[in-house]
C-alpha cells in the first residue's frame, strides 16, 4: 500500500512540474537556464545537425536540458539514429568536491515518448531512441569497448551533478583502453588547466566545455549504438591574469592504434580542431556553406 502511494505522490508531483522543465525541448533556448551552458549563450555550429541555435532534423536529433534533482546540469544534442549524443556542453567550476559516486546509469525517459522530465533509473527495458544497458551486453563481448563520457563525473563540482553525468545520453562506446588511458589523462590535465588559467574578474573559476564524438560510418555495438570514429573536446574561458580569453582543443581517433601504447591525446588550437571537425561534418544552408564553430568568434583560433 505505501508503495502504491509513494507512486501516485510521484506523479502528481509530476503533474504539477512546469512546462519548462521539460528536458527534450525544440530550442536549447527554450530553457534559459540550459542556455547558460554554452559561452555567451551561442551553440555550437554542426553542419547538418545544429546550425545558428536550430536542430535541423528534428526527428533524429533531439536537444537535451539534462535536469536531475530539478537542477539543470548541463546539454546534450542526442542522435536517436546512431544512440549516441552529438555532443555535450558544460560549464566547469571547480573540480568535485566529493568521491566519485558508485551510481547506477540512467535514461531520458521523454526520448522514447515517456512524458516525464526526471531522469530515471535503467532497468531491463528495451529503448528505440536510445541506447540501454543491454546495448553493452556482457563484458566479454564487448571487452574493447566501455561507457564513456563526454560531460566526465571528474569534472562535475557537486555530488548531485557527478550523478547527472551518469545517464545513457551522456555516453558512447570508448574503446577501454583509450578511455581509462590516454583520454582520462587528457581529461585530468585540462581539469588542471581549468583550475588555474580559467579565473574570472570576479575570481571564480568559469570555463566552457564541449565535448563530443563524430560516428562512424559502419562500426555498432550490439547491432544499434554507433562506436564513434573518434572523440573531440574543447574550452574558452577568460583568464584574468592575460585579461583575454584562452582557448585550447583535443581530439583523437576512438581506437587503440599501437596494441603497445595507446594514442597520446595532444592539445591542439580551436581551429585546428575546427578544421578538422570540417571533414566530417559537411553541409549547407541553402547556397551557404555551413561551417563547423564550437565557440564565438571571440575564443582564439
Amino acid at each position: 500500500m505505501m508503495g502504491v502511494l509513494n507512486h501516485l505522490s510521484t506523479l502528481l508531483l509530476l503533474s504539477l512540474l512546469p512546462p519548462a522543465l521539460s528536458r527534450v525541448v525544440e530550442k536549447f533556448s527554450d530553457v534559459p537556464q540550459c542556455q547558460n551552458f554554452f559561452l555567451d549563450g551561442t551553440t555550437p555550429n554542426i553542419p547538418g545537425i545544429l546550425v545558428d541555435g536550430t536542430v535541423k532534423n528534428q526527428n533524429r536529433y533531439k536537444p537535451i536540458c539534462q535536469l536531475f534533482n530539478t537542477i539543470y546540469r548541463f546539454a546534450t544534442p542526442y542522435d536517436t539514429t546512431n544512440r549516441i549524443p552529438v555532443f555535450s556542453a558544460y560549464t566547469f567550476t571547480g573540480p568535485p568536491t566529493d568521491r566519485r559516486p558508485d551510481d547506477p546509469w540512467k535514461i531520458e525517459p521523454q526520448l522514447d515518448g515517456v512524458n516525464n522530465p526526471v531522469m530515471q533509473n535503467i532497468g531491463g527495458v528495451h529503448y528505440e531512441h536510445q541506447a540501454g544497458n543491454y546495448d553493452y551486453g556482457n563484458p566479454l563481448d564487448y571487452h574493447y569497448v566501455n561507457r564513456g563520457h563526454l560531460f566526465p563525473n571528474s569534472h562535475a563540482h557537486d555530488l548531485d551533478t557527478q550523478k547527472s553525468t551518469f545517464t545513457l545520453t551522456n555516453i558512447v562506446p570508448q574503446d577501454v583502453k583509450f578511455n581509462g588511458g590516454s583520454w582520462r589523462e587528457m581529461e585530468e590535465n585540462v581539469r588542471g588547466k581549468l583550475k588555474t588559467d580559467c579565473i574570472s574578474n570576479k575570481g571564480k573559476i568559469e570555463a566552457y566545455v564541449v565535448t563530443g564524438a563524430v560516428p562512424s560510418k559502419n562500426k555498432t555495438l550490439n547491432n544499434r549504438v554507433n562506436i564513434p570514429e573518434l572523440l573531440w573536446t574543447a574550452y574558452c574561458c577568460y583568464n584574468r591574469n592575460m585579461n583575454k580569453r584562452i582557448a585550447e582543443a583535443h581530439w583523437q581517433w576512438n581506437t587503440n592504434l599501437n596494441k603497445n601504447a595507446v594514442n597520446a591525446v595532444n592539445p591542439v588550437t580551436l581551429g585546428k580542431l575546427e578544421e578538422m571537425l570540417n571533414k566530417h561534418h559537411k553541409g549547407k544552408d541553402g547556397r551557404v556553406k555551413v561551417l563547423v564553430k564550437v565557440f564565438p568568434e571571440d575564443c582564439p583560433r
